[in-house]
């Protein structure tokens, strides 16, 4: 199976009048965006589905990869917001789903969670030495037998910039 970990596009500051889980992709967040996903349906890539934390700007930007023709099936996944445990989202929602081998999996969602997911995936444990850009990709290919946690493979890491 292959995981694909997707930043959410730049998003609106923080600030106390806007709620955390609120916060909207910008103008030029949801410009870039559309432009990297537009470059990878052009790199003739395609997701089975693609999973988004429910936060806004995360929903937002798996909005735009779907309407980009990456996929046509998308779903909210709890896990993904801040503060999402992979071991967890292992054990509850990805293996008793049971997906082919074949299966190419979107994860749209959050800093540093995501970074922290594909170096617990790569290397057991998070060694602070990934960085993922807003709207940048990791690709993750997961072992075929048993868990991926320390023996999966990185086969792809873009920053945007490399997109556009």
């Amino acid at each position: 199976m292959e995981l694909y970990l997707f930043r959410h596009g730049i998003a609106q500051e923080r600030s106390a009048e806007i709620k955390e889980e609120e916060r909207s992709l910008t103008k030029e967040g949801r410009q870039k965006t559309k432009k990297v996903a537009h470059r990878l349906f052009q790199l003739d890539l395609h997701f089975d589905l693609i999973a988004t934390s429910p936060l806004a700007r995360a929903r937002q930007t798996a909005e735009i990869l779907t309407a980009a023709g990456l996929s046509s099936q998308m779903e909210e996944c709890h896990y993904l917001a801040p503060g999402g445990n992979i071991q967890i989202w292992w054990e509850n929602w990805l293996k008793p789903r049971n997906y082919a081998q074949n299966t190419q999996i979107a994860l749209v969602g959050h800093e540093p969670d995501l970074s922290q997911w594909a170096e617990i995936l790569l290397w057991g444990e998070v060694k602070a030495s990934l960085v993922l850009k807003k709207a940048g990709m990791i690709g993750i290919k997961l072992p075929e037998i048993g868990s991926p946690l320390g023996r999966s493979q990185m086969y792809w890491l873009t920053p945007p910039k490399y997109l556009l």
